[in-house]
C-alpha cells in the first residue's frame, strides 16, 4: 500500500487523490532551461577568454551559481508540488503538504457546509482553479491550483449531499414486527 492509502482508516474509501495542477511547474521549468542556457554560455565564454587559475575559479563559480539557482528555483518548487496532496474520501477531505515538516488538514465531510470554486480565463483553459470549502464553524479554506476544479467541486458537493441524506442506521430488535405491539412499545 502506498500513500495516501496508508493514511486512511480501515474502512475508509479513497475517492480522489490529486497533486496541484502542473501549471505551478511552468516557471521552475523555464528557470531551469534559462539557467542552464546562461550557464552553458558563460562556461564557453570563460573557456575562451580566461586561462589558468582564474579560469578554474570562474568555471567553479558559474557551476556553483547554476546549482544554487536550479535547486532554489526548480528543484524546491517541484518537491513542494510532489509532496502536496489533495485527497477526498467517503468520510473526509485531507490536505497534506511538506517534506521535512509535514502538515495537514482534515475536514470531515459532515461538517462541510459550503463548497465553491473560482477560476479565471487562464485557469479555465487549463482546467484548474481555487476550491473554497466552508465548514460549519470555521472560516472558509481556499486550495489553489486544484486540477479539474469543476469536477472536484461536483464530486465534493455530492459527497456532502450524500452524507447529509443518509438514513440513520437504527438497529431493529430481533422480535420486531411492523404490526406487533412489542415493536411499538419498545420505540422501534
Amino acid at each position: 500500500m502506498g500513500y495516501p492509502e496508508d493514511a486512511l482508516a480501515y474502512d475508509e474509501d479513497l475517492i480522489l487523490h490529486r497533486h496541484p495542477h502542473w501549471k505551478m511547474l511552468v516557471i521552475p521549468a523555464l528557470v531551469f532551461v534559462s539557467a542552464t542556457a546562461v550557464a552553458g554560455f558563460l562556461l564557453g565564454l570563460v573557456e575562451a577568454k580566461l586561462e589558468g587559475t582564474i579560469q578554474t575559479v570562474a568555471l567553479v563559480a558559474v557551476g556553483v551559481l547554476w546549482l544554487v539557482l536550479v535547486i532554489w528555483r526548480s528543484v524546491a518548487p517541484f518537491t513542494v508540488w510532489k509532496f502536496t496532496h489533495f485527497i477526498v474520501t467517503d468520510r473526509r477531505v485531507l490536505i497534506r503538504h511538506g517534506v521535512l515538516t509535514h502538515t495537514g488538514i482534515d475536514i470531515p465531510v459532515g461538517r462541510i457546509s459550503n463548497v465553491q470554486f473560482r477560476h479565471g480565463l487562464i485557469d479555465r483553459m487549463l482546467k484548474t482553479g481555487t476550491l473554497v470549502i466552508a465548514s460549519a464553524s470555521d472560516d472558509p479554506l481556499e486550495f489553489d491550483d486544484i486540477p479539474d476544479v469543476e469536477h472536484v467541486h461536483a464530486l465534493l458537493y455530492h459527497q456532502v449531499f450524500d452524507s447529509t441524506q443518509r438514513p440513520l442506521d437504527r438497529p431493529q430488535p430481533d422480535n420486531y414486527d411492523d404490526e406487533s405491539e412489542t415493536g411499538r412499545e419498545n420505540g422501534w
